[in-house]
């Protein structure tokens, strides 16, 4: 018995020791999750204290053949740039943009992709403002050979206005793109369900008027007369109708003059 219990005190023992390492080991992984949590919290705060920070110009005409490298060449000499957004143009507008600047393009080769106008974050609000200032009207330069020499910069600094702004714009008109590119697909199915059951009519019409004249051919050859289908007798019904009241008052007896005049006494 007693070497029973020394067995049942040593398990009892080891157990309790297993559901304590258990426990430790269960704290560190929750400190460790809390670790990585407040970490990312730091660096969530660090990057909204960064963005804050941040100003974003607003360049409403963006000269043709420029891209983003580009344009991030020609501004970064002016402070650190962090963003670029370049809205593309429309077709229509594209070939407009490459038909009258075929001077420019003598070289050949594929057509640039032309933008219509472009955002540029910059890493301070003080560099974005300065930057509109100095730039604001004024002409591109830099060698003469450049395509944009002869430009001009229209740069225009947006006060509080941040990045997320412009990526919340862009996802609604993106939004509103699609559903009416979804519109215009479901219009175009019906068309081309309507204009297919229109041609199945219209073979299936075919078909009977071949089969009436193959058979009218068959019976004039064979020297009989069409049979035609006896027509049934269109039947008139008539329903009893009210007389006008202009022809029922003309109907109605009148009692003369004299008449009324013996009855009411007059003269």
């Amino acid at each position: 018995m007693v070497e029973k219990t020394f067995k049942d005190e040593a398990t009892e023992e080891k157990g309790e020791r297993a559901r304590l390492e258990r426990m430790s080991e269960e704290h560190k992984e929750q400190e460790q999750v809390l670790f990585l949590e407040e970490g990312k919290k730091k660096k969530f705060k660090k990057e909204a204290e960064k963005a804050q920070k941040r100003g974003v110009c607003y360049i409403s005409r963006v000269p043709p053949g420029m891209d983003h490298v580009k344009l991030r060449q020609l501004l970064s000499q002016y402070g650190e740039i962090q963003r670029i957004y370049l809205a593309p143009q429309n077709s229509s507008s594209i070939d407009q943009v490459n038909d009258n600047n075929k001077s420019r393009k003598r070289g050949g080769g594929a057509k640039a992709q032309a933008y219509s106008e472009g955002w540029v974050e910059f890493a301070s609000k003080s560099n974005a403002k300065r930057v509109a200032n100095l730039l604001n009207g004024e002409q591109i330069g830099g060698k003469k050979r450049s395509q944009f020499y002869y430009d001009h910069w229209n740069i225009k600094y947006l006060s509080k206005f941040k990045w997320d702004n412009l990526t919340d714009e862009i996802a609604y008109k993106k939004a509103i793109r699609e559903q009416k590119l979804a519109i215009e697909i479901s219009a175009a199915k019906r068309e081309r369900d309507f204009y297919l059951k229109k041609v199945d009519q219209s073979r299936a019409l075919s078909s009977i008027e071949e089969r009436m004249k193959k058979k009218q051919k068959v019976q004039q050859e064979s020297g009989g007369e069409l049979s035609v289908a006896p027509q049934k007798p269109t039947v008139c019904r008539q329903f009893p109708q009210k007389k006008p009241i202009a022809e029922r008052e003309r109907s109605k007896p009148h009692l003369s003059k004299d008449v009324l005049a013996g009855v009411f006494g007059g003269s």
